[in-house]
């Protein structure tokens, strides 16, 4: 919705791949949703439960939003629709909050290997909105007498669909509530004087800081400050590379010559497949070898994939090329998303996971939303030389492999806890 099929609709109504570039900043609600996130764990939304009436309620306002970007005339109306998008990216953003918690509530304490598992399936479901039911608009779009604004009919429909989903999934059975009113004992006692009760405003304090601290307190406090600040800044450089590259790729795609139908069909259908084939695949390695072995191999992998790229940037609008660099580039992503999500998850305590998860996965998404916003000007500064872009972006995940060997045990320790 804000992603590919938007930024083609940009590039057709004329926009600069600098604009392209800085209009993709409107996502970093996904960088900054663990701000909100610890309302997720706490407010109950009254139907369907926490986890699912939190994914409804979402759901129904991106439609609105995909309503609002068909009916406004998009390439007189930047600023609004900018609004109207960071307006899904927000409610999007959201969702991804109370999904990924739900898929972390699901699994019981003691069903750790089945984390893996998890992740796979949840990169898989993914892609399958990303790559297949993203591969739409590319195919209507070349059809006559169809709008970009049009399509977005069909994208709020296509969402409306998934909502009734959500009637259907069952909700998580969780020790949340009990676990969070110890947090609230705890406080309260700090806060209360010997003999005296607490009064209303130190009833709402103490909300306060069960709902917006403890997450953060409890995630720092389990994993120590030093180990807990080497897994945040490892998550945020992971995929910093990747993140550059899928900014700047459709872009590339039409600027070497290959149709939206083109585009639609290998860009995301056949990765689409790729990518639900080797999730799976990726999530059986990281059962058999381990989280840290799965996020080594993946990460030299995803680098390596970035450099056909650039061979296609040397070589053109090649078919046969461009089937081989998605299928490599899809299974690499495939397998470190995979390792990423369980990595992630492993850290999660159940009574904070909406908030924890949150805060974790928003880092990993501040590199492919503010950072790689700028790659637009980081191809123009190369005077769209887009060979020496790609092994720029493979160069990129080194920092992060280097990273990830020095707190290797303390990865090893997690696993085994």
């Amino acid at each position: 919705m804000i992603g590919s099929a938007l930024s083609a609709w940009l590039q057709e109504s004329g926009l600069s791949r600098s604009s392209i570039g800085l209009f993709g900043s409107i996502t970093i609600a996904y960088s900054i949703n663990f701000l909100w996130s610890p309302l997720l764990d706490r407010v109950k939304p009254p139907f369907l439960g926490q986890r699912r009436g939190w994914i409804l309620l979402t759901q129904l306002f991106i439609i609105l939003a995909c309503i609002g970007l068909a009916v406004i005339p998009v390439e007189k109306e930047l600023l609004l629709a900018g609004l109207i998008g960071f307006s899904i990216a927000l409610f999007s953003a959201t969702q991804d909050i109370a999904i990924d918690a739900y898929r972390i509530d699901i699994i019981k304490p003691d069903e750790k290997d089945k984390l893996a598992a998890a992740s796979a399936m949840a990169t898989a479901g993914w892609w399958t909105g990303f790559g297949g039911l993203g591969s739409i608009p590319f195919f209507i779009a070349d059809l006559p007498n169809w709008e970009w604004s049009e399509i977005y009919y069909v994208l709020a429909a296509i969402m409306a669909v998934m909502s009734v989903i959500v009637l259907i999934a069952k909700e998580p059975v969780t020790d949340r509530l009990e676990k969070q009113q110890l947090a609230e004992k705890a406080y309260a006692k700090w806060q209360a004087i010997e003999g005296v009760a607490l009064t209303s405003s130190q009833k709402v304090a103490n909300w306060l800081l069960v709902t917006l601290v403890e997450p953060f307190r409890d995630f720092f406090n389990r994993n120590g400050f030093k180990l807990a600040m080497s897994i945040l800044l490892f998550i945020f450089l992971f995929k910093m590379g990747e993140a550059f590259l899928g900014r700047m790729s459709i872009v590339f795609y039409k600027e070497i010559g290959f149709t939206n139908t083109e585009i639609g069909s290998l860009s995301k259908l056949l990765n689409w497949w790729v990518t639900i084939v080797f999730a799976i695949i990726g999530g059986m390695v990281n059962i058999r070898y381990g989280i840290y072995r799965g996020l080594m191999i993946s990460g030299i992998a995803m680098a390596s994939s970035n450099l056909m790229f650039a061979l296609m940037a040397s070589v053109g609008p090649d078919k046969m090329l461009f089937v081989a660099t998605i299928f490599v580039d899809g299974f690499t992503a495939a397998w470190g998303s995979v390792a990423l999500v369980a990595f992630i998850s492993l850290l999660c305590n159940q009574a904070f996971s909406a908030s924890q998860y949150a805060l974790m996965a928003s880092l990993g998404v501040l590199g492919r939303t503010f950072m790689a916003s700028s790659s637009g000007f980081l191809v123009d500064w190369m005077d769209g030389n887009w060979s020496a872009f790609f092994i720029l972006t493979a160069l990129m995940v080194i920092p992060s492999l280097l990273f990830l060997w020095l707190i290797r045990d303390d990865i090893h320790r997690l696993e085994k806890r």
